[in-house]
């Protein structure tokens, strides 16, 4: 069986080359049909997939046409029964590819599979997902899930109360690493290409679910997650606390999900919440303390990049001319 694997590449030739690496390194007993999307990397990435990897099939884009589109390019010039979606900064370990393929050989009506997501610290990170609301919003930007993580109430955006240990059918998965039936993909399509980068992997679950497609986490596929690492070579822009998204982006496009999936007030009410949980912070650091210069600073960023995010796709309605 063929396992049509994509890669999206932006400025991240030496992660890569270990991605690569990793992915010919783990065994598997299915054929591997590679492709490599380059957005304009300004480094070598292209030069060295050329040279080192010429077996791969590699796409190299005159400009960032997102990480949603450059999937798509290479999704149309593939074949496999299944389709992977891989992160330049993912590691595979031995059993990532087979194990998927063997859920979705073994439930029919499963769509997509996600895997173990862990950190370089081997911490675990966000690999299953209850679709984003404005409430569930809020208790990440707050803190709160991450405070109370071992209660559904408060950790259960990205089930943090879930010990990751058996598979669980969840709302949606990370495009980290992500393995799909094709005949889902031929049914309901791969990604809106109104999403430049973030919620194009929230999107797609959600388009799957409504069709009836199952989607799941399975423990056996772990994969190693650098996290960020395309977003962070944009030493032009703001990223949110966690350094790992480009703010602007990731707002843009929230409020695109959200007006598309929800209408018009899921957009307001999470920019309101957003908006006045950064004000109160940013009142709040005028206490004395360490920081608190900085600590304002950010959150009027927050405040700001809100209101653009707002006026740049009028309230969810419009996707920005790409490159963002």
């Amino acid at each position: 069986m063929t396992i049509s694997v994509i890669i999206v590449s932006y400025n991240t030739s030496g992660l890569l080359r270990q991605c690569l690496d990793s992915l010919f390194a783990a065994n598997t007993k299915h054929q591997l049909e590679v492709f490599v999307v380059d957005n304009a990397s300004a480094d070598d990435s292209v030069a060295m997939v050329a040279r080192e990897y010429p077996d791969v099939h590699l796409i190299a884009n005159d400009t960032n046409v997102g990480f949603g589109p450059a999937n798509n390019q290479a999704y149309a010039q593939s074949t496999g029964s299944y389709v992977l979606l891989l992160n330049p900064d993912a590691l595979l370990h031995d059993g990532s590819i087979d194990a998927p393929v063997s859920f979705l050989e073994e439930h029919l009506k499963c769509g997509m599979v996600g895997g173990k997501l862990v950190n370089p610290d081997g911490g675990l990170e966000p690999s299953a997902r209850r679709f984003p609301n404005a409430w569930r919003n809020f208790l990440i930007i707050s803190g709160l899930s991450d405070r109370f993580p071992n209660t559904r109430f408060f950790g259960g955006a990205d089930f943090k109360y879930f010990d990751h240990t058996t598979p669980l059918q969840v709302d949606w998965i990370p495009g980290t690493f992500t393995v799909y039936r094709r005949a889902m993909l031929e049914d309901i399509g791969l990604f809106d290409e109104r999403f430049f980068l973030y919620y194009e992997e929230t999107d797609l679950c959600r388009r799957a679910a409504q069709a009836g497609y199952g989607v799941f986490f399975i423990p056996d596929a772990e994969v190693l997650h650098i996290g960020g690492a395309c977003s962070k070579t944009r030493d032009d822009k703001s990223f949110d606390e966690s350094g790992a998204q480009v703010m602007s982006f990731r707002m843009r496009s929230e409020y695109l999900y959200f007006r598309k999936h929800h209408g018009l007030c899921q957009v307001l009410a999470n920019a309101t919440i957003e908006m006045a949980w950064f004000m109160l912070r940013w009142l709040a650091n005028y206490r004395p303390g360490p920081n608190r210069r900085k600590k304002r600073s950010y959150c009027r960023t927050v405040v700001s990049q809100t209101w653009k995010a707002l006026k740049d796709t009028r309230c969810g309605r419009v996707s920005p001319p790409a490159p963002w």
